[in-house]
């Protein structure tokens, strides 16, 4: 399947000291965001997913709500563009801060987003075909080894000189996993780190509620 994620992450708290804990997921909240998040659909709960799988088909969206965390995948979130992330979403973080995390592995891309107060603090989308589509506000700290050549992009120099971008998009977004939410999908798994299927997720069937109605 490769990695692929598109989710939002809303956070009141450390987001990786609060999912290390094994938190309870609260399902009254998780229904309640629900509902928020998608007005005028109908959500009907199809058993259990886990943070593993942040990639849901376009028919369905993943919630899980936990003391001071909230983790929300859906077709939504896997955009080019995350300035362009709909109000309501950002809006729904209140006075925390809200994360976009989505990569496609086939394509080698990778779109992030981070929001505090409801303002855009950092926005980046890249892929080695599209090239940098969005590049907003600061680096963040563990960004800065990936644009300067650190990590190994590719095995041979005459690859490296081939390959558009300083580092292959799919590692940062391991590496922000691994840094703001403390799993990784794939790579060299440090065993240290949460292991991302010890956190459900509620699955949601979506349709479209339909405008009419009998009395």
């Amino acid at each position: 399947m490769g990695a692929k994620t598109w989710m939002l992450v809303f956070a009141n708290s450390n987001v990786r000291e609060a999912l290390a804990g094994s938190p309870p997921l609260d399902r009254e909240a998780t229904q309640k965001l629900a509902n928020t998040l998608f007005p005028g659909e109908k959500l009907e709960p199809i058993g259990d997913g886990d943070l593993s799988y942040t990639c849901p088909p376009d028919n369905e969206v993943h919630i899980g709500c936990f003391p001071g965390v909230s983790v929300v995948a859906a077709k939504e979130f896997g955009i080019d563009y995350p300035s362009k992330l709909p109000q309501r979403f950002i809006a729904a973080g209140g006075n925390g801060t809200v994360t976009l995390h989505a990569m496609h592995s086939v394509v080698d891309w990778f779109a992030y987003a981070t929001w505090a107060n409801g303002k855009l603090v950092r926005s980046l989308s890249l892929s080695p075909d599209s090239g940098i589509m969005e590049d907003i506000g600061q680096r963040l700290s563990f960004e800065e080894p990936y644009w300067s050549g650190e990590p190994p992009t590719v095995d041979s120099q005459e690859e490296m000189d081939d390959y558009p971008l300083p580092f292959h998009p799919l590692e940062l977004g391991e590496a922000i996993l691994k840094a703001q939410f403390g799993y990784q999908l794939e790579g060299y798994i440090d065993a240290s780190l949460l292991e991302p299927e010890s956190i459900p997720l509620v699955r949601y069937k979506r349709t479209r509620s339909p405008w009419w109605k009998f009395w």
